[in-house]
């Protein structure tokens, strides 16, 4: 065996590449896309949250002191609790090389956490995790901007049938601009987000001043006398009191847009301080004047002020909904990369930030789903008994999974890991609970929308398991094949001849359908294994290694290339860098033939999963992304050679 097989060599000695998630727009500027991309969801609560919870029921919480004082106690300390310490402190330290998201948490897990059954587990609950936050990506642009648009019933009620048509074209337009990536979308927003957390935080003080007793809502005890006094009552407000931090898993999802840091920076500096203020003053208005729960938020607008208000509430939530959609970019990207997904055209929309990306059947299945809930619900009302459901769920499982990586990963000690799951694990498992009465009044919808991506999901990821197992019953050793070669040379023509295969142990179906049908190999033949590993970014120093299969001159050699589930999985780049780490390979990317190893899947008697989930599975690889297509293959030079397979 050669030496070349023996030690397999990486592009170590090449120098270190700028890391792809390095985030090089400056504190400012990315702070300020932040406010225009990760903080939308969250800023336009005020817009729907406390007339929700005053609505509930037909009004079970009252606009009495108590009752006021204790909502508004237990919205801050929601928002500082879950959103402030658990997010921001504890849950954005859970970086996957720059990137953030219930799936970049649970393969860091499997990164990190050598018990095999905790990793299990932990995949399982990302998965869970990422389909309810489709869920939520579907209701959260629905619910926001149809709360907006509402304002001109409150500007001029004589406009009500506006609402509808006013909403989808507005969303019509949001998901038209996806394309053109979320830094351009930040930039354009990030001034709009500005001027609204401003708006919100100049609107709360004058009532403030004018009622400063709401600031006694601040102390945490109005909460326990709330539930002392009224166990039910607060137990049913807890279930909207949880619309108030809509949006913290997408804070979590879109770290990779814009950095960590720059994410802090708005939020203590910007965001938090404006939503306390906003609530506040809702607050003391609804003390001032209890028939205010029909709309406290634009009741706190001067007349002459209303229409324009709702111009600016419609711009703010469609921020709210980038937030959900940009997240939802991220995660599928993730899910991916991990084997959870077939392959989905991803475009890069940023040539700084790595995590920038636009998904075009996401969107689009995203941008269906909220017409089909507009249409439906015809209200944000109504849309509010479906909504915190898929939240609150999302935030159980991303806490279970942060204490898994902190306490089998980071070794935390066991006090500290008790604290974390009775503070933050108790809290939102009441908000769970409080939820899950709404599921008989359109609860069920985010449970729906999950429990069909689990599906997708897991049926993805086992019938691919299966395939694979199947294809290399069809393939062959590749070290039988070389030798076979060697032994029995074939017809060698001019050029290079590249095979993309997911690994060195088997031969390529279109290799091996070349020589045994062609009788011809070409003079340099390249078989490229693409490695997706549990990281969202792997640097290019680090990403190659050659090896010419024991023997150095049969021209027959592999390279493997390691990818993050975040980077972009371009093979003629490959081959450009494995000709700077070994000249003699005399490949050139730009006159190379690429083959193809088409697989056509067809139902069959098999074992291992039930006949729909097979179907299911024939469905989504038919409607999956071609290879040339993400692995950046040049059309004119690839050609296809396909092989069936029963299922």
């Amino acid at each position: 065996m050669s030496s070349a097989q023996a030690n397999p060599r990486s592009v170590g000695d090449r120098g270190k590449a700028a890391h792809p998630a390095a985030h090089s727009g400056g504190a400012f500027g990315l702070a300020l896309g932040a406010l225009g991309v990760v903080f939308g969801d969250i800023g336009t609560s005020p817009l729907y949250a406390l007339q929700t919870v005053f609505s509930i029921d037909g009004g079970v919480v009252k606009p009495t002191p108590s009752d006021v004082y204790g909502v508004i106690s237990l919205v801050f300390w929601s928002i500082l609790l879950i959103v402030s310490v658990k997010y921001v402190a504890f849950i954005l330290r859970a970086d996957n090389d720059g990137e953030g998201g219930i799936m970049a948490m649970a393969a860091l897990i499997r990164e990190r956490v050598s018990a095999g059954r905790l990793v299990s587990v932990a995949m399982v609950l990302g998965v869970v995790g990422a389909s309810l936050f489709f869920g939520d990506s579907v209701i959260t642009p629905a619910i926001s901007v149809l709360s907006a648009v509402e304002g001109i019933k409150v500007a001029s009620p004589g406009v009500n049938h506006l609402v509808l048509p006013i909403s989808v074209a507005i969303l019509t337009v949001l998901f038209a601009v996806q394309r053109y990536g979320s830094q351009k979308v930040g930039r354009f927003f990030g001034p709009v987000m500005v001027l609204w957390f401003v708006t919100l935080a100049v609107m709360g003080v004058p009532k403030i001043a004018q009622h400063p007793d709401i600031l006694r809502a601040l102390s945490p005890t109005y909460i326990v006398t709330f539930i002392a006094d009224h166990p039910y009552i607060a137990f049913v407000a807890m279930g909207a009191v949880v619309l108030a931090i809509t949006g913290a898993e997408a804070l979590y999802a879109d770290m990779g847009h814009f950095g960590r840091p720059p994410i802090r920076r708005a939020w203590f500096a910007v965001v938090f301080p404006a939503l306390t203020l906003n609530y506040l003053g809702q607050g003391a208005l609804i003390l001032h004047d209890p028939r205010s729960v029909s709309n406290p938020f634009f009741r706190m607008v001067p007349n002459w002020g209303r229409v324009p208000m709702v111009v600016l509430a419609t711009l703010a939530t469609v921020i709210a909904s980038q937030a959900v959609i940009s997240g939802a970019f991220s995660v599928t990207r993730q899910a991916i990369r991990l084997g959870f997904l077939p392959h989905l055209t991803v475009r890069q929309t940023s040539k700084e930030e790595g995590g920038q990306i636009y998904v075009p059947a996401v969107n689009w299945l995203l941008f269906g789903g909220v017409l089909i809930l507009i249409f439906s619900f015809g209200s944000s009302s109504r849309l509010a008994t479906a909504y915190g459901l898929a939240v609150t769920g999302t935030f159980v499982l991303t806490t279970t999974l942060f204490l898994i990586l902190a306490g089998a990963g980071w070794h935390w000690p066991r006090w500290r890991l008790v604290v974390v799951a009775v503070v933050f694990g108790g809290v939102e498992l009441t908000f769970l609970t409080a939820n899950l009465t709404k599921v008989v009044r359109g609860g069920w919808l985010p449970l729906l929308i999950g429990a069909l991506v689990v599906t997708v999901m897991l049926t993805w990821q086992r019938g691919r398991q299966l395939i694979t197992a199947r294809r290399l019953e069809l393939e062959g050793p590749l070290d039988d094949f070389v030798e076979q070669l060697r032994a029995d040379p074939v017809t060698r023509v001019p050029g290079t001849a590249v095979f993309p295969h997911p690994t060195k142990a088997t031969v390529p179906l279109a290799l091996r359908a070349n020589v045994e049908f062609n009788h011809v190999l070409h003079e340099h033949v390249v078989i490229v294994s693409v490695v997706s590993e549990n990281v969202p970014h792997v640097p290019r120093s680090e990403r190659l290694s050659v090896d010419s299969l024991g023997y150095s001159d049969d021209g027959v050699v592999h390279v493997a290339a390691r990818f993050g589930f975040q980077d972009d999985q371009d093979i003629p780049r490959v081959l450009a860098d494995a000709f700077m780490l070994t000249p003699e390979l005399e490949v050139d990317p730009d006159t190379s033939f690429y083959f193809l190893s088409s697989i056509t899947i067809e139902l069959g008697s098999r074992g291992g999963m039930m006949t729909w989930r097979k179907r299911l599975f024939i469905a989504l690889s038919h409607n999956a992304a071609s290879p040339a297509d993400y692995f950046r293959l040049p059309v004119d030079r690839t050609v296809v050679m396909g092989s069936r397979v029963d299922l």
